[in-house]
Protein backbone atom coordinates (compact mmCIF):
# COMPACT_ATOMS: atom_id res chain seq x y z
CA UNK A 1 0.00 0.00 0.00
CA UNK A 2 2.87 1.95 1.29
CA UNK A 3 4.22 1.59 -2.64
CA UNK A 4 0.89 2.83 -4.16
CA UNK A 5 0.56 6.20 -2.41
CA UNK A 6 4.26 7.11 -3.08
CA UNK A 7 4.15 6.02 -6.95
CA UNK A 8 0.81 8.14 -6.77
CA UNK A 9 2.89 11.22 -5.23
CA UNK A 10 5.39 10.87 -7.48
CA UNK A 11 2.87 10.45 -10.55
CA UNK A 12 0.96 13.47 -9.80
CA UNK A 13 3.55 15.60 -8.98
CA UNK A 14 4.92 14.85 -12.01
CA UNK A 15 1.54 15.01 -13.91
CA UNK A 16 0.70 18.44 -12.25
CA UNK A 17 4.83 19.97 -13.35
CA UNK A 18 4.12 18.60 -17.31
CA UNK A 19 0.72 20.25 -17.39
CA UNK A 20 1.79 23.37 -15.80
CA UNK A 21 3.86 24.49 -18.72
CA UNK A 22 3.02 24.76 -22.65
CA UNK A 23 5.11 21.87 -24.32
CA UNK A 24 5.98 24.79 -26.52
CA UNK A 25 8.39 25.99 -23.70
CA UNK A 26 9.18 22.87 -22.64
CA UNK A 27 11.26 22.22 -25.84
CA UNK A 28 12.45 25.87 -26.77
CA UNK A 29 16.36 25.76 -26.44
CA UNK A 30 18.00 29.09 -26.80
CA UNK A 31 21.79 29.30 -27.82
CA UNK A 32 24.09 31.45 -25.31
CA UNK A 33 24.12 34.61 -26.84
CA UNK A 34 27.80 36.26 -27.64
CA UNK A 35 27.15 39.82 -28.05
CA UNK A 36 27.41 41.70 -25.10
CA UNK A 37 24.08 42.62 -23.09
CA UNK A 38 23.67 46.38 -23.39
CA UNK A 39 22.67 47.97 -20.10
CA UNK A 40 19.14 49.53 -19.78
CA UNK A 41 17.05 51.92 -18.42
CA UNK A 42 15.94 50.62 -13.96
CA UNK A 43 12.29 52.34 -15.04
CA UNK A 44 10.20 53.44 -17.17
CA UNK A 45 10.92 54.10 -20.34
CA UNK A 46 12.67 50.89 -20.68
CA UNK A 47 15.40 51.18 -22.65
CA UNK A 48 18.83 50.19 -23.98
CA UNK A 49 21.61 52.62 -23.58
CA UNK A 50 23.83 53.49 -26.01
CA UNK A 51 22.15 51.43 -28.70
CA UNK A 52 22.10 51.63 -32.52
CA UNK A 53 20.09 49.11 -34.88
CA UNK A 54 21.42 47.56 -38.32
CA UNK A 55 18.34 49.05 -40.24
CA UNK A 56 18.72 46.04 -42.74
CA UNK A 57 18.10 43.36 -39.78
CA UNK A 58 15.36 45.66 -38.24
CA UNK A 59 13.72 45.68 -41.66
CA UNK A 60 13.93 41.44 -42.03
CA UNK A 61 12.71 41.50 -38.45
CA UNK A 62 9.76 43.74 -39.54
CA UNK A 63 8.96 41.80 -42.60
CA UNK A 64 8.84 38.54 -40.49
CA UNK A 65 6.54 39.24 -38.07
CA UNK A 66 4.44 40.92 -40.78
CA UNK A 67 4.08 37.33 -42.24
CA UNK A 68 2.87 35.66 -38.93
CA UNK A 69 -0.93 34.32 -38.94
CA UNK A 70 -3.84 37.08 -38.12
CA UNK A 71 -0.66 40.11 -37.16
CA UNK A 72 -0.46 43.43 -38.66
CA UNK A 73 2.43 46.40 -37.92
CA UNK A 74 1.45 49.55 -36.53
CA UNK A 75 2.00 52.45 -34.23
CA UNK A 76 2.52 50.69 -30.68
CA UNK A 77 -0.46 51.74 -28.41
CA UNK A 78 2.08 51.27 -25.29
CA UNK A 79 5.72 52.15 -25.88
CA UNK A 80 7.26 55.26 -27.10
CA UNK A 81 6.65 57.35 -30.35
CA UNK A 82 8.37 55.43 -32.82
CA UNK A 83 7.94 52.21 -31.74
CA UNK A 84 5.81 49.66 -34.15
CA UNK A 85 3.19 47.69 -32.44
CA UNK A 86 2.61 43.96 -32.83
CA UNK A 87 -1.25 43.80 -33.38
CA UNK A 88 -2.94 40.92 -33.51
CA UNK A 89 -6.54 41.29 -35.17
CA UNK A 90 -10.04 41.16 -34.24
CA UNK A 91 -10.54 37.60 -35.34
CA UNK A 92 -7.16 35.65 -33.99
CA UNK A 93 -8.31 33.98 -30.22
CA UNK A 94 -6.34 35.52 -27.22
CA UNK A 95 -5.52 32.39 -25.08
CA UNK A 96 -3.99 34.90 -22.00
CA UNK A 97 -5.23 38.18 -22.31
CA UNK A 98 -4.13 39.37 -19.24
CA UNK A 99 -0.26 38.93 -20.51
CA UNK A 100 -0.66 41.69 -22.78
CA UNK A 101 0.41 44.93 -22.23
CA UNK A 102 -2.53 46.94 -24.02
CA UNK A 103 -5.06 46.40 -26.64
CA UNK A 104 -4.17 43.35 -28.91
CA UNK A 105 -0.39 44.39 -28.52
CA UNK A 106 1.78 41.19 -27.39
CA UNK A 107 4.93 43.00 -28.89
CA UNK A 108 6.86 45.68 -30.27
CA UNK A 109 10.20 46.75 -31.36
CA UNK A 110 11.86 50.02 -30.23
CA UNK A 111 13.20 52.46 -32.25
CA UNK A 112 16.58 50.92 -31.06
CA UNK A 113 15.83 47.49 -32.44
CA UNK A 114 15.13 46.07 -29.09
CA UNK A 115 11.41 44.82 -28.55
CA UNK A 116 9.20 43.88 -25.44
CA UNK A 117 7.74 41.05 -25.95
CA UNK A 118 4.86 38.54 -23.36
CA UNK A 119 6.91 35.28 -22.96
CA UNK A 120 5.77 32.19 -21.59
CA UNK A 121 7.06 32.50 -17.87
CA UNK A 122 9.71 29.51 -18.62
CA UNK A 123 10.92 30.84 -21.90
CA UNK A 124 11.18 34.36 -20.48
CA UNK A 125 13.59 32.82 -17.18
CA UNK A 126 15.66 31.07 -20.20
CA UNK A 127 16.42 33.97 -22.49
CA UNK A 128 17.45 36.05 -19.60
CA UNK A 129 20.03 33.35 -18.14
CA UNK A 130 21.04 32.55 -22.30
CA UNK A 131 21.93 36.57 -22.26
CA UNK A 132 19.03 37.63 -24.85
CA UNK A 133 16.71 39.13 -22.19
CA UNK A 134 15.85 41.14 -19.56
CA UNK A 135 12.56 41.58 -17.48
CA UNK A 136 11.07 44.37 -17.77
CA UNK A 137 10.90 46.56 -14.36
CA UNK A 138 7.15 45.75 -13.68
CA UNK A 139 7.57 42.10 -14.79
CA UNK A 140 6.79 41.10 -10.90
CA UNK A 141 4.23 43.83 -10.27
CA UNK A 142 1.10 42.59 -11.95
CA UNK A 143 -0.59 39.25 -12.37
CA UNK A 144 -0.04 37.66 -15.72
CA UNK A 145 3.22 40.21 -16.78
CA UNK A 146 6.14 37.10 -15.17
CA UNK A 147 7.46 37.06 -18.74
CA UNK A 148 7.22 40.67 -19.80
CA UNK A 149 10.82 40.91 -21.24
CA UNK A 150 13.04 43.26 -23.19
CA UNK A 151 14.44 41.10 -26.15
CA UNK A 152 18.10 43.27 -26.88
CA UNK A 153 18.91 44.25 -30.25
CA UNK A 154 20.15 41.54 -32.97
CA UNK A 155 23.32 42.23 -34.03
CA UNK A 156 23.59 39.86 -36.75
CA UNK A 157 21.80 37.42 -38.74
CA UNK A 158 22.12 34.41 -36.38
CA UNK A 159 21.45 36.60 -33.39
CA UNK A 160 17.99 38.04 -35.87
CA UNK A 161 17.13 34.11 -36.23
CA UNK A 162 16.77 33.37 -32.59
CA UNK A 163 15.00 36.92 -31.82
CA UNK A 164 11.98 35.77 -34.34
CA UNK A 165 11.74 32.71 -32.45
CA UNK A 166 11.34 34.76 -29.72
CA UNK A 167 8.52 36.58 -31.28
CA UNK A 168 7.07 33.69 -32.53
CA UNK A 169 7.07 32.06 -29.02
CA UNK A 170 5.35 35.41 -27.87
CA UNK A 171 2.63 34.90 -30.69
CA UNK A 172 2.45 31.26 -29.52
CA UNK A 173 2.02 31.70 -25.49
CA UNK A 174 -0.41 34.58 -25.96
CA UNK A 175 -3.18 32.98 -28.87
CA UNK A 176 -1.96 29.69 -27.32
CA UNK A 177 -1.53 28.45 -31.55
CA UNK A 178 1.08 26.75 -32.15
CA UNK A 179 3.26 28.72 -34.85
CA UNK A 180 2.93 27.30 -38.82
CA UNK A 181 6.44 25.57 -39.70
Amino acid sequence: MRNRLSFFAIWRAAFFAIAAFPAFAQGMSLPQRTSPQPETTNGVPHVQIGVQADPEIKAELLRSVAEFPGVSLGPTRVSLPGAVGFQLDADVTLARPGSIVGGREFAHLHPDGSLHASLDPVIARKAVAMGWAIAHPWAQQRQGWEGFVMIYTPNTKEELGTVIQLVQSSYTYITGQTFPK
